[in-house]
């Protein structure tokens, strides 16, 4: 009776059931108390912070099977352009598809050990209505004083997820256009073909034409004399084209089909403009037009079409005479 007195002392005027009996093995005032508050609270706090080793194990699988799943080559299949190789687009979806998952995976374990955190605390007595208040002010503050990086942030992830652009695209950012040659959550580096370097923020790129995607297109307008025979005229324009397709240097490496002659695009000041189209591999497409204006050119001179140039009649009227230059 008198141990179970000075139990009743030491644990409190409703004393646990560890508590007595830790006190009654053991004669000792800090046992009981550590067992007691072990089991009342301890052991909670230690299944809380399980739990949220649990989840965050969780969530990291299933983040690697998103990421996974996102860099499957049946969902990389849309619009796949085959002059494209297959190891580049690897190489392309597997960055996009880490950077993705670093990302999701670095939000959602903060997430996870802070909910965990509070849960801890709020076990082992502290009052967290002071924590969260300040939290939330500081957050608010925070908030205010970087809007402009939470909207990088964001875009940045938008831009990945739709894979907008990456690294080595040509593209046209509003204020130039230019190569990426760096691209990250919060910027996108930019170098313009004079060699300069723009670093904008992801939130800053409102609209973007990407000139590397997938595929691409040449497009040359071939202006020829009125006196010209056009089926002739479209017929050696339609071999040079061919003849561009065969040859190794271009062929399958940097067309993706045969020069098309779609035909007489517009009728000018001194020719009829001649349209040819060739669909093309990412970022080659002004090279194309070049090498096709060339043998276009060279085509027409050998089969005798002359290539007009601007002309001029002038009549210069003296009083009842006029005449013609």
């Amino acid at each position: 009776m008198i141990v179970l007195a000075q139990a009743a002392g030491v644990c409190g005027d409703q004393p646990s059931l560890i508590c007595e009996r830790v006190y009654e093995w053991s004669g000792s005032r800090v046992l009981a108390g550590l067992a007691a508050w072990f089991v009342e609270r301890g052991l909670a706090v230690v299944l809380i912070l399980l739990a949220g080793w649990l989840a965050s194990r969780v969530v990291k699988r299933a983040i690697e099977h998103f990421r996974e799943k996102i860099d499957r080559p049946s969902l990389r299949d849309v619009g796949r352009d085959p002059l494209v190789s297959q190891e580049a687009e690897e190489l392309r979806a597997k960055a996009r598809a880490d950077t993705l998952a670093t990302v999701f995976r670095s939000v959602a374990l903060i997430a996870i050990w802070v909910f965990t955190g509070l849960l801890a605390l709020g076990q082992l007595g502290i009052n967290l209505a002071p924590l969260i208040a300040g939290a939330g002010i500081i957050g608010v503050a925070i908030g205010f004083g970087s809007r402009s990086a939470i909207e990088d942030f964001l875009s940045g992830l938008f831009m990945m997820v739709e894979d907008t652009y990456s690294v080595g695209d040509d593209i046209d950012f509003g204020k130039g256009r230019g190569t990426v040659e760096k691209v990250s959550l919060r910027s996108t580096s930019i170098r313009t073909r004079q060699g300069v370097v723009w670093t904008v923020p992801n939130g800053k790129i409102a609209h973007v034409a990407n000139f590397s995607q997938l595929w691409a297109r040449a497009q040359v307008d071939i202006e020829v004399s009125y006196n010209c025979d056009l089926r002739q005229a479209m017929e050696v324009i339609r071999q040079a084209g061919q003849d561009m397709w065969e040859d190794p240097e271009w062929g399958e490496d940097e067309l993706a089909e045969p020069p098309q002659v779609k035909g007489v695009q517009s009728l000018g000041e001194s020719g009829i403009f001649i349209r040819v189209r060739a669909k093309t591999r990412p970022s080659v497409q002004w090279r194309t037009e070049r090498e096709l204006r060339l043998r276009i050119k060279e085509a027409l001179d050998a089969a005798g079409i002359e290539m007009p140039f601007p002309h001029r009649t002038l009549i210069v009227q003296h009083g009842e005479d006029a005449q013609v230059i």
